[in-house]
């Protein structure tokens, strides 16, 4: 394996993808965006930061051998865990339990340093796969991103979640830009008004900005590669949504050049083991 080093990690974008409930379809436009992005010739390194519920391996049907934890702990290395889940695309699995990246040791710092270290270079996005909510993993890793995407849906509870989790990531850790997305709306209109009310909700309390990313509609050809476990975008690339996610990809990558070069993933890891 191809060491890494700190040029190749500042060029890689970091964006996570967040919310503030369970259940709005966070995992799978992380899986099926890392996909769109690898078939634009892009590679994606996808990090499962669900730690108790990682799930990302299972959409792409593949079997892990070991997780975050085992690196952490000393027990395995970065080759060891590392997973091509498709062509261009690599995941670090989340594993099972939880990690509190806020009070690693010493001798935890170093390993998660010397594994990082050792990863392929050459990546041109990390994606982060949070899990839901505002507990201090999800916020740790949230701020330590370039951009944070928070998915949002129609649901009233969705709407009122993901409005706490970026009132607590403004008044906690400064982050005063977000990227959202709307999905499982009926079409575009219904994704740009729904972020159009949500905007106007949020902005009526806190100074930040909102990024409308796009929206995916929650057609039936989805709800079905859904129940199979399967990526929309290789289940069907012509379904509404399959459409829908290419397009998030081609926003992302236009957004990409506007990103400043500084910061990537080297500044993510860094201050994820607190020596940024």
């Amino acid at each position: 394996m191809r060491r890494g080093n700190a040029l190749d990690l500042y060029k890689t974008r970091t964006i996570s993808v967040t919310s503030g409930k369970g259940g709005v379809g966070k995992t799978t436009l992380v899986a099926n965006l890392a996909l769109n992005l690898s078939h634009a010739g892009k590679k994606v390194l996808i990090l499962d930061g669900d730690l108790g519920m990682a799930n990302v391996d299972i959409l792409f049907g593949v079997k892990t051998e070991g997780s975050i934890h085992d690196i952490i702990s000393g027990r395995k290395e970065m080759k060891d865990i590392l997973v091509e889940v498709s062509k261009d695309v690599f995941l670090i699995p989340g594993g099972s339990g939880v990690v509190d990246f806020n009070h690693m040791n010493h001798f935890e710092r170093r390993a998660m340093m010397e594994a990082v270290n050792t990863l392929p270079m050459g990546f041109d996005y990390l994606l982060i796969d949070t899990a839901p909510g505002i507990a201090e993993n999800v916020l740790f890793l949230n701020s330590a991103v370039q951009t944070v995407s928070v998915v949002i849906t129609p649901e009233p509870a969705s709407f009122a979640d993901a409005y706490a989790l970026i009132k607590v990531l403004n008044r906690q850790y400064k982050v005063n830009r977000f990227a959202i997305v709307c999905n499982e709306v009926r079409d575009e209109e219904e994704g740009l008004s729904l972020f159009k009310r949500f905007n106007e909700v949020v902005n009526r309390f806190l100074y930040i900005g909102l990024d409308y990313l796009g929206s995916v509609p929650n057609d039936p050809v989805l709800r079905k590669a859904n129940q199979l476990q399967r990526l929309i975008v290789r289940h069907d690339p012509a379904a509404e949504s399959a459409r829908a996610i290419r397009q998030l990809s081609l926003q992302i990558e236009r957004t990409s050049r506007q990103i400043e070069s500084n910061g990537g993933m080297q500044m993510f890891w860094d201050q994820v083991v607190g020596i940024a």
